[in-house]
Formats: structure tokens, C-alpha cells, sequence
């Protein structure tokens, strides 16, 4: 395995991608509204960036089992230094609306393709610390992204879509340079001869790990719409504040999954470590409604991102030992269901919200619980099966 090579390289890679796209995000709104989008317009150019990824995620898995990883990558992170520059040269909403398809389309690629990575170079047994590794690395590039794009849109508004747009193309050369291949020639030719259809990665109990994904991924959407209403209505935080609590929530759950992960999977199994993160989850939810100071929304939050920071590395982990598929298949799949719910979340979250302020933290307890009965499920479906064939397809 090149695991103890390859991995530090993949945790830079999607440490610049995600710090090159959360430059764009405290400056986006302003950026909009200045070229003269509406509310309503600007939460359409949120959600077809999701709704392209959603698409096309499954498209760039498949790719990425047939051509190889590497170039695959590279494409992604090429489209997404071209969206950021589209978006500092844009002057009318439509040139807004271009940039943000041409980085939901190239982007999709990304993350798939490097989890995909991950399941080529781990073992089965380190696959839990190899997806927590790449969940740290994504959350570390959020935390500071904003922080760098907030700095520098003090001086001009499409400074920082120049700034991402540069870090993209560094990005792409140090993938270029650095990172190496991880499917042989011999691997991407089966996979060509084979062709198999996505929708086999759909079929069986495996189907059931997709759903609960995406009960996760709905309910933090939700929540991440309305904490700050929530926590204005409540205890009267204002921006700033806002800013270190999410700051703390994604420390945490960086060093959940950068160092935790992997030592709880390999001891217990990924089933165990999705339980109990479904469970902490849920309490975080319940502890959020109590919300009445910066400290006990920073505590509150941070409980829910570490039960949050459990659940996807090993969902992910999970998925490519019980898929039928190509691992590309397979995560290109479950990035399409995190789309899914992050198009949804967000409008059913205020929705909720505007009928009682602590309705999505409810819906997030809700469906929490339907995620851990319907994980129970498929161990039950996965038990009966390995007492038919007498082998253990999940692994878990």
C-alpha cells in the first residue's frame, strides 16, 4: 500500500481545494448584489452548483474507475480555477449563473475522485483513518477559506475570485507534480470491459447506507440555513461570533476525523462509530434548542460536529468495502446524495423555521433517529445475508 505517501499528498490537495473555495463564500452575497441579483436569485446560484454536483458526481466516479484517478482530479480542479476566475471577471447575473455550472460541472469530479483514491491505496482495516484523514482536510480548508476571503474583500470584491482562482491553478501543479496514479493499467481496462451500470451500486442493502447519508446531510444543511437566525433569536450573537463558533464546531470535528476515526473503526467497526456518531448528533440537535449564550452555543454546536465529524468518513469507508461497483461508482453516488440534501435542506430548514425557530433542530432529531433505526436495518439485511452465503459483504 502507498497509503503513508499518498495520503499526506491527497490531505494537501483537498486542503487548497477547499480552502480556494471557501474564500468565495462570506463574499458571494455582496458579490451578487452588487451585479444586482435578488435574494431569490441569489439562492439559485447556491443551489445549481449542488444541483450540478448532484448530476454529475456519478458521472466523474464512473470516469475516474476507467481512465484513472489522477487525471480525473486534475480536470476537477482545472474547471474550478476557470469557474473562479468566470466569477471575478463577471459583470451580469447571467455571466454569475455561467460561472457557478461551469464549477458545479468540474468540481463534482473532486470529491468522489480522491475518496475513490483512498480506497484504492487502504487496506480495509486503515479505510476509516484514510476518509477521516480527507473529512479533516476539507473542514480545516473551510475554517480558514472564509477566514482568507473575508480578509482580502476588503479591498476589492472580485479579489478574492482572483485569489481562489490562482490557488486552484497551484493546486493543479502540485497534482501534477506530486500525486501518482493509484489504479494500474490492468484495473482501468476491467473496468472499461466491464461497464457497469451505476445503478447496480443501488441495489441490495447497500441502498440503505445512500438514504441514511442523506438524512445526515439534509439535517446539517438545515441547520447550517437557520443557526444564525436561530442563535440571533436566542442569544442575540451577531456575525462575529458567529464566526468563532463555527470556527470551533469545524476544529473539533477536523480532529475527530483526522485523528479518531480511524482508531475507532479499526477497533470497532465502521457500524459502531456510524451509531454512535448518529447518537451524538442527535444530542447535539437536543442540546441546540437550549441555546442561550456564545458559550453554550459554541459547546452545543460543537457536540453536534463532532457526532456529525464520525458519521461520513465511515459511511464512506463502509460504502466501498459493500458496493458491487467501482469505487468511483460508488462515491460519486454518495456525493450526489450529500447534494441532494444540501438542495434540500437549506429551503426546508427556513420553511420550518419561520413556523417555530426550533423546528429544524427538531426535523435534525427526527431524522436522526430514522438514521440509526435504518442503519439497524441494513446490519439486519447484511446478517441475513451472510448467513445464506456465509461471507460478510459489508465487512463492517
Amino acid at each position: 500500500m502507498e497509503s503513508k505517501k499518498a495520503l499526506p499528498v491527497l490531505f494537501a490537495v483537498m486542503f487548497l481545494v477547499m480552502v480556494g473555495f471557501g474564500i468565495i463564500i462570506p463574499v458571494m452575497p455582496f458579490y451578487a448584489e452588487e451585479i444586482g441579483a435578488t435574494p431569490t436569485q441569489l439562492g439559485l446560484l447556491m443551489a445549481v452548483y449542488s444541483f450540478m454536483q448532484l448530476l454529475l458526481a456519478p458521472m466523474w466516479g464512473r470516469i475516474s474507475d476507467q481512465i484513472g484517478r489522477k487525471p480525473v482530479i486534475m480536470i476537477g480542479i482545472f474547471g474550478l480555477a476557470l469557474s473562479f476566475f468566470l466569477l471575478a471577471i463577471s459583470s451580469t447575473l447571467w455571466m454569475l449563473f455561467v460561472a457557478r455550472i461551469v464549477g458545479g460541472f468540474f468540481s463534482a469530479a473532486n470529491m468522489p475522485t480522491v475518496m475513490a483514491y483512498v480506497a484504492d491505496i487502504t487496506s480495509d482495516e486503515d479505510r476509516g483513518k484514510g476518509m477521516g484523514i480527507i473529512g479533516a482536510s476539507i473542514g480545516l480548508g473551510f475554517i480558514f477559506g472564509p477566514a482568507i476571503g473575508g480578509i482580502f474583500s476588503q479591498t476589492n470584491l472580485s479579489l478574492p475570485f482572483y485569489l481562489a482562482g490562482s490557488l486552484s491553478v497551484l493546486t493543479f501543479i502540485f497534482v501534477t507534480l506530486v500525486l501518482k496514479e493509484s489504479l494500474t493499467a490492468e484495473q482501468r481496462n476491467k473496468q472499461l470491459q466491464e461497464r457497469t451500470p451505476i445503478r447496480k451500486a443501488l441495489q441490495g442493502p447497500v441502498s440503505i447506507l445512500f438514504i441514511l447519508q442523506w438524512f445526515v446531510s439534509l439535517s446539517l444543511a438545515g441547520l447550517e440555513a437557520t443557526f444564525a437566525y436561530f442563535a440571533y433569536e436566542r442569544a442575540n450573537l451577531g456575525a462575529v461570533e458567529l464566526g468563532y463558533i463555527f470556527m470551533i464546531m469545524g476544529l473539533a470535528g477536523a480532529l475527530v476525523q483526522g485523528g479518531l476515526v480511524g482508531r475507532l473503526t479499526k477497533k470497532y467497526g465502521e457500524g459502531t462509530v456510524i451509531q454512535l456518531g448518529i447518537v451524538i448528533s442527535a444530542l447535539g440537535f437536543f442540546l441546540i434548542l437550549f441555546v442561550d449564550s456564545f458559550v453554550t452555543a459554541a459547546i452545543f454546536l460543537t457536540v453536534f460536529g463532532i457526532g456529525n465529524g464520525l458519521i461520513r468518513p465511515s459511511v464512506s469507508s463502509l460504502l466501498t468495502k459493500a458496493s458491487p461497483t467501482g469505487y468511483g461508482r460508488t462515491t460519486g453516488l454518495l456525493s450526489s446524495f450529500d447534494s441532494l440534501g444540501r438542495i434540500i435542506g437549506p429551503p426546508l430548514g427556513g420553511w420550518l423555521f419561520t413556523l417555530a425557530v426550533g423546528l429544524p433542530y427538531m426535523l435534525g432529531i427526527l431524522l436522526s433517529v430514522l438514521a440509526f433505526i435504518l442503519y439497524r436495518v441494513y446490519k439486519a439485511k447484511t446478517n441475513s445475508k451472510t448467513n445464506k452465503t456465509g461471507s460478510d459483504p459489508s465487512l463492517a
